[in-house]
């Protein structure tokens, strides 16, 4: 699959960087075909989920839902859960990878199902690390704090070096508890 994706990000780029650079995210809607918009559910699902109830909570809906699995109820994702975390690794950038070449194709469609696709493994990634979504959210509220905005942290010296787990924690800016719950 990672060769695939190698060869359609090649042919893409083949056609030049023009094409690829004057692609942005933000800008994109003129760009990417919204017919191919998938509709939003009208009625509660077979869960009981109400369409005003689908959200950001989708990724802790999933992410508590792996606890429940078995290889009889969903096979493919058990076994993903017992692979190791190097499997669980190569799917995420297999999938970041699939979202990109959706996006530099302009299918919105395809950004959104590859996207999904993303969610998916990142959440098993986490869930094979120990790692609940609420400590991303934290992470991502204590960056708007810092920043204004949930962006990437900026690199500095502190951060690029090796440092023990307990001087980074002691350098990062404390989040307020009330924050935590």
């Amino acid at each position: 699959m990672t060769e695939a994706i190698e060869r359609e990000l090649r042919k893409s780029l083949s056609r030049g960087l023009k094409e690829f650079d004057s692609f942005a995210i933000p800008n994109a809607t003129s760009h990417i075909d919204r017919r191919e918009t998938v509709p939003l559910p009208t009625r509660q699902d077979a869960a009981g989920i109400r369409p005003e109830d689908i959200g950001p909570q989708e990724i802790d809906r999933l992410y508590h839902a792996f606890a429940l699995v078995t290889p009889e109820s969903y096979p493919r994702t058990a076994r993903l859960l017992t692979s190791g975390t190097r499997r669980n690794a190569q799917k995420v950038i297999e999938e970041a990878g699939e979202v990109a070449l959706e996006a530099i194709k302009h299918s919105r469609n395809g950004v959104i199902r590859e996207s999904a696709d993303l969610l998916y493994h990142l959440a098993a990634l986490w869930h094979r690390a120990g790692i609940d979504p609420k400590d991303i959210w934290v992470e991502m509220h204590r960056r708007v704090e810092l920043l204004g905005i949930a962006e990437k942290l900026p690199k500095t010296r502190d951060r690029d070096s090796k440092q023990e787990p307990g001087a980074q924690a002691a350098a990062a800016p404390q989040v307020p508890n009330e924050v935590r719950s």
